[in-house]
C-alpha cells in the first residue's frame, strides 16, 4: 500500500460519496471505469481511499454522475485540494516505516477524539523524550542512535496535536492504561519518577482525560492490546479503529466492529479509577517504587 503522505479524511469523503453515486447509479466498477477510460484499479483505489486522488479523474465522475454545478461538486473538488496537502509526518518518512504508522498519523492529527488503551507502555502522547528514548533503545542494534533520535523527535512533534491544531480545536485524548504500564520499569528509577510526574501534570488539563485501570479489577475482553479509536466531529467521516502490534497497525473500518471497539472502551473506562484516583494511585507507585 502506498504511503499515506496527506490528511485521509477528505480521501474518505471522496471515496465514500463515489462509490454511494455508483451503488445509486446501479452500475458495477468495471462500467464506470470502461465508460470514462481508466483502469478499473484505479477507480477502486478511489473508492477506497487509497492514494491522492486526481482532480481531473474527480472531475471526469462528478460529469459522468451528472452532479455539475452542485455544492456536492464544489466539495468534492475542495477534498481533492485538502487531500493533496503534505502531512507533517512525511518529513519522517525513513522513522515511519512501521506498517500503518503514516495512516495512523493521519487520522491522529485530524481525529476529533481519540480514546485509547494501553499495555505495557504508557500513551505516546504523554511519554517524557527519556522514557521514550529509553524505550527505543532497547531495541538496539536495530535501531542506531541517529534513528532514535528521530523517532524520539518524532513522538515529540505528535504532541503539538493536544496543544493546537489549524482549522481545529486540540484533540481530546481519553486513555486508560493499564496499572502494569505505571510500574513496568523503562529507562532507570529517575526517568520514571519524571515520567510519573508528568502523568499527573499533563492529565489536569482540560482536553486530556487519564484513567488507570487496576490490578483490583477482572479482565475485559479488549485489554490485551493497544488500540486507538478515532472519532470525528463531523457526521460526513466514519470513526474508526487501530490496533496496535509490534509488527505495525490494523486497521478496523467496518462499522459494526468499530461500533464494538466503542462498547469496550467505554466499558474500560468505566471499569477503571476515576482520573482523581488515577492520579493518586501514580503518585502511589512514583513514591513506593520509583521515589
Amino acid at each position: 500500500m502506498a504511503p499515506t503522505q496527506g490528511p485521509i479524511v477528505p480521501r474518505r469523503r471522496i471515496a465514500d460519496t463515489f462509490k454511494g453515486l455508483r451503488d445509486e447509479s446501479g452500475r458495477t466498477l468495471e462500467e464506470v471505469a470502461e465508460a470514462l477510460l481508466i483502469s478499473t484499479s484505479k477507480l477502486s483505489r478511489l473508492e477506497n481511499a487509497q492514494g491522492s486522488p486526481q482532480a481531473r479523474d474527480v472531475r471526469d465522475l462528478i460529469r459522468f454522475y451528472g452532479i455539475e454545478n452542485t455544492q456536492l461538486a464544489e466539495r468534492l473538488m475542495r477534498w481533492v485540494k485538502a487531500s493533496g496537502r503534505q502531512g507533517w509526518w512525511t518529513d519522517y518518512s525513513q522513522t515511519t516505516a512501521t506498517p500503518g504508522l503514516d495512516a495512523h498519523l493521519a487520522y491522529e492529527s485530524e481525529a476529533s477524539v481519540a480514546r485509547i488503551y494501553t499495555i505495557p507502555l504508557l500513551p505516546v502522547l504523554l511519554q517524557t523524550p527519556d522514557y521514550a528514548r529509553a524505550q527505543y533503545s532497547t531495541h538496539e542494534p536495530w535501531w542506531s542512535a541517529e534513528e532514535v533520535d528521530r523517532l524520539v523527535d518524532l513522538r515529540e512533534h505528535r504532541k503539538h496535536v493536544l496543544a493546537e491544531r489549524e482549522d481545529m480545536e486540540p484533540l481530546r485524548l481519553v486513555a486508560v492504561t493499564h496499572e502494569s504500564a505505571l510500574r513496568q520499569f523503562v529507562g532507570s528509577r529517575g526517568i520514571m519518577h519524571a515520567q510519573l510526574d508528568h502523568l499527573v501534570e499533563r492529565s489536569t488539563a482540560p482536553n486530556i482525560e487519564l484513567r488507570v485501570f487496576p490490578f483490583a479489577h477482572p479482565p475485559l475482553f479488549s485489554m490485551s492490546c493497544m488500540y486507538a479509536y478515532f472519532e470525528f466531529e463531523n457526521e460526513l467521516d466514519r470513526d474508526i479503529v487501530h490496533i496496535e502490534t509490534h509488527a505495525g497497525f490494523r486497521h478496523i473500518e467496518t462499522a459494526k466492529t468499530v461500533e464494538y471497539y466503542r462498547g469496550y472502551h467505554d466499558a474500560l473506562v468505566a471499569a477503571s479509577l476515576e482520573p482523581d484516583e488515577s492520579r493518586a494511585l501514580i503518585r502511589e507507585i512514583q513514591t513506593a517504587q520509583f521515589g
